[in-house]
């Protein structure tokens, strides 16, 4: 036997542990020649005995012995070598036509594969090669067992595990419904229990019966939901109920001019679903006004900062053009030229007067009683005079008479006006079109509409116009802070904008203000 060595580096990277066992030097060296060429560990021993001793150190994966040995044979030994690694292969090498030996082997041993002496080289490399591949898949086989084995027992403690965690889930469940049913007829919005399908009305909570006006623990007819609550034939637009909802879903209704938001929510266990009603219509609107008022805080510190700064130079070039018109020896082309530089920055000023109020609120002695149509009669004034320039622009005036006095700052109303009017111009291609200024009352209102024919306003910008900064035209040809100015005029004056828009068919900015008695507003 060759005396077993310590695995070096180069021998931990090769690619198995090989034992040739045989009783005669000679054939070992052949063997050892022929094998070695192959990227094998490759040690000998000379009889059983001897490589029973190698075999618990060297741990070899695939054992070749000689049949014929003194003392314990071939098959015994490759026998024990099963008994003590079943998964080393075993091949037994033997010279003699032997049957019985080799039945023997087979039965007791379980032999990989038999060689005959003498042994064809190439045949020897490759039974020795598939050995090793055998007892690859036997540990791949062995190691997937064992996992498998360590997941079953995983999994039937993450089972127990589980079913304690249902048994818990299941109490709490159950206490939940429990607390369910004590709160329901405690909460104050409406309520109901509806049955799939037909819609029909299980259950209700007391808020249901007080709307309804009739009583809800127990009702014999079942009318359906929509009916009871909203006095309709069909249901409710979007409503999933009739197809066996299995989610939570939202439902919006309009009913008489009134939002009701629907939160309807699939119980568990029966084909119904819990179904809760609130009317937000006025709670929507405030909420609106509330965040378009705080859009607003903003841009009055800015109109404020602006104006003031606009009204030095603006002094300026009025108390210059008011003293060169002084002059006797002025042409009358200059003097007209004049006349009109002073007109403008009286305009001008106007309307920084009007930013200086706007930032600051108006005061009790900046307003009166006014004309609306008279107001939109100056105002259209104004505005034709800047758009001479479009010869095809049609502006049309349907002033209403002996309209109810309106209480406030007609400057700022008329500047709320101009706004508008320049807007519906920006909206007419290259200023062709027609753009209709009117005046009336409606519902204790008075109103002024300024209405045009052009591109309109697509659907996403509507909730956006009044935002400062908020523009659609191109860079350098507006701010943005035009209608945010106006809705602050507008709502300091306890008035309100209605904007109808079609992309395409035109723009409707209507104007409402508030009649009280006495001229107020």
């Amino acid at each position: 036997m060759e005396p077993a060595q310590a695995m070096t580096k180069p021998e931990q990277s090769r690619q198995g542990r090989l034992l040739l066992v045989d009783d005669e030097e000679n054939i070992l060296r052949s063997l050892k020649r022929v094998l070695r060429q192959s990227d094998w560990l490759v040690e000998t021993a000379h009889d059983a005995e001897s490589a029973l001793e190698v075999l618990s150190t060297f741990k070899p994966e695939v054992v070749l012995s000689d049949f014929r040995m003194p003392g314990m044979n071939g098959v015994e030994l490759l026998t024990r070598v099963k008994t003590l690694s079943p998964l080393t292969q075993r091949i037994m090498l033997t010279g003699q036509a032997d049957q019985q030996a080799i039945e023997e082997a087979i039965n007791r041993s379980e032999v990989f594969r038999f060689i005959s002496k003498p042994w064809n080289d190439a045949q020897l490399v490759l039974t020795v090669r598939s050995a090793f591949e055998q007892h690859a898949l036997l540990a791949e086989n062995e190691r997937l067992f064992t996992l498998t084995q360590n997941q079953n027992h995983e999994l039937r403690e993450l089972n127990a595990e589980l079913e304690q965690r249902v048994a818990q889930r299941t109490n709490l469940l159950s206490k939940a419904k429990r607390d369910w049913e004590l709160t329901f007829d405690t909460i104050d919005h409406p309520l109901l229990v509806v049955e799939f399908g037909e819609l029909k009305v299980r259950r209700g909570n007391r808020a249901a019966a007080t709307v309804a006006k009739r009583e809800m623990v127990a009702i014999g007819d079942k009318p359906t939901c929509h009916a009871f609550l909203f006095g309709r034939d069909t249901p409710c637009p979007g409503c999933q109920i009739t197809t066996g909802m299995k989610e939570p879903h939202a439902a919006e209704v309009q009913h008489d001019g009134r939002t009701y938001v629907g939160q309807l929510f699939p119980m568990e266990d029966e084909p119904v679903a819990v179904c809760s009603f609130r009317d937000v219509t006025d709670e929507r609107s405030l909420t609106r006004r509330m965040v378009e008022s705080e859009k607003m805080i903003a841009i009055g510190n800015l109109a404020g900062g602006v104006a003031h700064e606009i009204n030095n130079p603006l002094g300026g070039i009025l108390a210059f053009a008011q003293l060169m018109q002084r002059d006797n020896t002025r042409t009358p082309n200059d003097r007209e030229s004049l006349q009109l530089i002073e007109e403008s920055a009286l305009r001008c000023k106007r309307i920084v007067e009007s930013l200086l109020k706007f930032s600051r609120r108006s005061k009790a002695e900046d307003r009166r009683n006014f004309d609306l149509s008279r107001c939109m009669d100056d105002t259209v004034v104004l505005f034709r005079a800047q758009a001479k320039k479009y010869p095809r622009l049609v502006v049309e005036l349907k002033l209403a008479q002996g309209l109810p006095q309106l209480y406030g700052d007609p400057s700022q109303v008329g500047q709320v006006a101009l706004n508008l009017l320049q807007n519906s111009l920006h909206a007419l291609p290259n200023g062709e079109g027609r753009i209709t200024v009117e005046t009336g009352t409606a519902d204790a209102h008075c109103y002024f509409k300024v209405i045009d024919n052009g591109c309109g306003i697509p659907e996403e910008n509507l909730s956006h116009i009044f935002e400062p900064h908020f523009t659609t035209k191109p860079p350098g040809e507006g701010t943005g802070l035009g209608l945010a100015i106006a809705y602050r005029i507008v709502e300091d004056h306890g008035g309100h904008f209605v904007v109808e828009s079609s992309p395409g068919a035109g723009t409707t900015f209507t104007v409402m203000f508030a009649v009280q008695p006495g001229g107020a507003s």
